[in-house]
């Protein structure tokens, strides 16, 4: 007998937003600004408010095509529907490299700081525990997953709330800039566009995760309001936070060249600010941090797999199932744990290869799916058809474009053969073409 259980619909606006939060891990702002601010001279701040109008315009394409499209396939459904079966299922296959791997990123570095910590504890002790943990809670249920997450966001929120009153107390007492009001931070003398456009290319991928949301919109009631809403929400707050934080690091801290060591310059900050104590609870909240992207991307790509299994183009029996109790994709999360097995024997630079490249493949034909969708088949030729519909998404596709080019050659070539081997597949599946490819039946019902 056919499956028959489907997806419970119980998120609103406020979880929705949390997932995304937590997938795009706001840390990485502190992770990253080392080696940001040797990048862009100190200008972390003006690079990160350049890299958040890029990501609103993908932002903003993101929030359209979930209004026509409210279906678990993000990236994978849009293109599909879109631009086209076959097209629809590369860029699922593409955004397949983000999601899967973006777990493996968590346990990785989850790993890192626990076996620093205490030597006397394999890595792969902590890699497991923190596996089976979020496996656990993503086959018991959404509504789960999203009471953990609340309680993890509140603790992030919580330790940057900390952060900036002890950042502004340094300043105000004569510490680094000895002075709140500064446009260093955004420009100085002697800061070139070659700067700010490298650091813009490293920075946009501390806002991969905004996009996530869109994967839980068979989860999400009214997922044409709620979805757009969110997306645009966590992008906006995201870059809020990322802007006030490294502005205010470079306050307390303005000379990037005494960092100790520029991939860890954020730890020399933090001790600064508030001694061992604060370097302590950074180091909880980093973790922290790790635990809830791992268990939010895990959740994603499970029902990113449940789209292709419903739609054939993955085997529906195994990737279409749908626990009867948990109401969840509980095969497709064991597959992502099993992969994620693997983190046992990569190393974090192999994993970040795939992740970049995926990403802004799946980010660029979003971009044409607005295109294509409201321009071409709907005919939205207004003043404002032409500004919404054809120029804003195709400026945000030379942006991808622009930051696809700018890749180190191996995420290039590791994407390109991921993107061969998916061809490959899908020749094979479609009987090399002679079959047609199996498309998004959309015959669900849905609350608007």
């Amino acid at each position: 007998m056919e499956n028959t259980v489907s997806l419970k619909r119980t998120l609103t606006l406020a979880p929705v937003v949390l997932f995304g939060i937590s997938f795009m891990a706001i840390g990485t702002v502190f992770s990253t600004y080392g080696i940001a601010a040797q990048i862009t001279d100190g200008v972390v701040a003006g690079a990160y408010v350049l890299t958040l109008m890029a990501m609103l315009l993908t932002a903003n394409s993101y929030g359209k095509m979930s209004r026509a499209y409210p279906f678990s396939g993000s990236a994978y459904t849009y293109a599909q529907k879109s631009i086209g079966p076959r097209v629809g299922f590369l860029v699922g296959w593409a955004i397949l490299i983000d999601y899967l791997f973006i777990p493996m990123v968590n346990f990785l570095v989850f790993s890192i700081f626990f076996e620093a910590q205490f030597p006397q504890v394999p890595s792969y002790v902590w890699i497991l525990a923190m596996l089976l943990v979020v496996t656990f809670i993503n086959v018991r249920g959404i509504k789960m997953a999203s009471r953990v997450n609340l309680l993890i966001s509140i603790f992030g929120f919580l330790f940057i709330l900390i952060f900036c009153v002890l950042a502004v107390k340094k300043v105000m007492e004569g510490v680094g800039t000895g002075s709140l009001i500064t446009t260093y931070p955004f420009f100085h003398h002697g800061i070139t566009p070659s700067h700010v456009l490298t650091g813009v290319a490293l920075l946009c991928f501390s806002f991969l995760g905004f996009d996530s949301v869109t994967t839980f919109a068979e989860e999400t009631i009214q997922p044409t309001k709620t979805i757009p809403r969110a997306i645009m929400i966590v992008t906006l707050l995201g870059g809020v936070v990322f802007i006030v934080v490294s502005y205010l690091c470079y306050t307390v801290f303005p000379d990037h060249t005494k960092f100790q060591n520029a991939d860890a310059g954020s730890f020399d900050i933090i001790i600064l600010v508030g001694g061992t104590f604060l370097k302590s609870t950074f180091l909880a909240f980093i973790a922290v941090g790790c635990f809830a992207s791992a268990m939010v991307s895990q959740a994603s790509v499970g029902r990113i797999m449940y789209a292709m299994g419903k739609d054939e183009v993955l085997p529906k029996k195994f990737f279409g199932y749908i626990h009867p109790k948990y109401q969840t994709p509980i095969l497709n999360i064991l597959i992502v744990s099993a992969i994620s097995l693997t983190a046992l024997f990569m190393n974090l630079e192999t994993v970040a290869l795939f992740i970049n490249f995926g990403a802004l493949v799946a980010f660029t034909f979003v971009n044409l799916s607005v295109f294509f969708h409201y321009f071409i088949r709907q005919r939205e030729r207004t003043f404002l058809g032409i500004l919404s519909y054809m120029l804003l998404p195709l400026a945000g596709v030379a942006v991808n474009i622009w930051l696809l080019i700018g890749l180190d050659g191996h995420s290039k070539t590791l994407g390109s053969l991921w993107l061969l081997a998916g061809f490959i597949y899908l020749l094979v599946l479609t009987k090399g073409f002679s079959k047609k490819t199996p498309e998004l039946k959309l015959n669900e019902s849905y609350e608007v």
